[in-house]
């Protein structure tokens, strides 16, 4: 009888040498004349025990974090194909605190089996959604995600139901679903996690809003620094397309862009689809009515997306119960930077940050204090210890001058040097700017200056950062003063004096 052995195929695993360990567990097990098979799965989200290697056994899939292609001779002595006891055994998949304590559901079934497997993802009760779906009218549907009180994971949660119906309401024939994959924000990587671990839930997601809205084309645009993203998700569709999982309705391609952050954007989105350069168009129109091409365009992130197939087999009304509030749902929050535990938590809206920090990540990996995190990218507001103790909803957010965005978190120990950070802020504006606004092109520029002064005049800084958040065209100048505010703000003793003697 041959054992399951499940080896991670994600990048973050690959970089850390899973191939070589597929290759030692594979000539080892020919040495010593062992019948396996290897299974080359997506990760479970458990960054910090990467690569974590699953066993199959009679008890249960067992684990073992941090492998090293040399570790594998010492696995094998150890027994670990039946769940031998080893200084690197974490214990059953199932048991692990870590995992235990999550509630999942977009992320239930990622890492459970090979990425483009079909059988396996219809096995873990796959395309019931889709089927379901078939079997209503787009108003039923779109009544389920309204129930539901879904808005939108890619950072300005936005009610979904909204978008939804402008799009079904739409006269024009042509409809198209774009799901922005363009994941740039530092610290995030549940899009990349899930097109490489568990793609099908993406397509069948996009599948069943054209149902709902009456869209015959689906595009993923996906970063360019994705490639193996791209790859496993072209195979997915060649899958569902070979299948019929795909029945020709609704046609679905992967679109590779440029490695611009303001693609994020979603009309600098479209500008690059078309084969534009990534500028943001100004709104009115929304892309809901003129999108691509001019046409009825429905946009989400691939969080947005994946949460729909449970929306539609549970009921909006199962979905609206989890969370807190106008939080409806579970959200996704990647823990990064000084971090003991980093990697993907999924629980339901309403924890508080302290919580998350604490049960999950662990403290920090160096054993400083935190000094700050930074929540929803390169910009979002920078909060400190203080105040940990709010709950992880838009609202309360939203109260204390953060957002949630894509559920990025940095943690930043004692050590870290907050005017910089924020001077980093303006100079992450002025390299990613598509330059289209004067705010943001000029603003970014004169704000990283006047931080990189040994005195700043800290009132002309907030002049400016008053200007780019009224007057810039998109969010990428009008976000740039939320962390350079928040760190002022918190942290006011850095700006206070030259940064030579507040380092002393």
């Amino acid at each position: 009888m041959s054992t399951r052995v499940y080896i991670p195929a994600d990048t973050l695993a690959v970089a850390l040498g899973a191939d070589d360990i597929a290759t030692a567990i594979t000539r080892e097990a020919e040495t010593r004349r062992t019948n396996i098979t290897i299974i080359r799965n997506g990760s479970r989200g458990m960054c910090w025990a990467e690569p974590l290697i699953e066993v199959q056994t009679d008890a249960g899939r067992m684990a073992y974090g941090r492998i090293k292609a040399a570790d594998v001779p010492g696995l094998f002595d150890a027994g670990f194909l039946h769940g031998g006891d080893h200084e690197k055994a974490l214990g059953l998949v199932d048991d692990l605190p870590w995992l235990k304590n999550q509630q999942r559901q977009i992320f239930r079934t990622c890492g459970l089996y090979a990425p483009t497997d079909l059988a396996a993802y219809e096995a873990h009760d796959g395309l019931e959604a889709l089927r379901k779906a078939r079997a209503m009218t787009p108003e039923a549907i779109l009544k389920e995600v309204e129930a539901s009180g879904l808005r939108g994971r890619g950072g300005a949660g936005f009610p979904a139901a909204i978008k939804w119906r402008t799009v079904a309401g739409a006269k024009p024939a042509q409809k198209t679903i774009v799901c922005n994959a363009d994941e740039g924000d530092s610290g995030t990587f549940a899009d990349r996690l899930i097109m490489e671990g568990d793609p099908f839930r993406l397509i069948e997601a996009m599948a069943i809003a054209g149902l709902a809205v009456g869209a015959q084309e689906g595009i993923i645009y996906v970063r360019s620094e994705y490639p193996r993203a791209i790859r496993i998700l072209q195979q997915a569709i060649d899958t569902a397309e070979q299948s019929g999982f795909l029945d020709g309705t609704f046609k679905l391609r992967v679109f590779v862009g440029g490695g611009s952050y303001v693609c994020g954007e979603e009309t600098a989105l479209l500008e690059s689809l078309e084969g534009k350069r990534g500028v943001v168009r100004a709104k009115p129109p929304v892309p809901a009515l003129q999108g691509l091409h001019g046409q009825p365009t429905l946009i989400h992130n691939v969080i947005t997306l994946c949460a729909v197939p449970d929306i539609i087999t549970k009921g909006g009304a199962w979905h609206a119960a989890l969370g807190a509030g106008k939080s409806t749902g579970t959200m996704t929050f990647q823990l990064a930077g000084d971090v003991r535990r980093g990697g993907l938590v999924e629980v339901p809206f309403g924890l508080t940050l302290r919580a998350l920090l604490d049960d999950f990540g662990g403290g920090t990996r160096s054993g400083k204090a935190i000094k700050a995190v930074q929540i929803g990218g390169p910009l979002g507001a920078y909060l400190p210890p203080a105040l940990f103790d709010t709950p992880l909803t838009y609202d309360a957010m939203a109260r204390i001058g953060a957002g949630i965005g894509h559920g990025g978190i940095v943690v930043f120990n004692e050590t870290a040097d907050m005017r910089e950070q924020a001077r980093y802020a303006f100079a992450f504006c002025a390299h990613e700017s598509c330059g289209k606004c004067t705010p943001c092109r000029i603003g970014a520029v004169r704000g990283a200056e006047l931080l990189a002064e040994p005195e700043p005049d800290l009132a002309l800084v907030e002049d400016l950062c008053a200007v780019m958040t009224e007057a810039s065209a998109c969010a990428m100048g009008t976000m740039t003063p939320i962390p350079v505010r928040s760190a002022m703000m918190h942290f006011p003793d850095e700006f206070a004096a030259p940064r030579q003697q507040a380092a002393q």
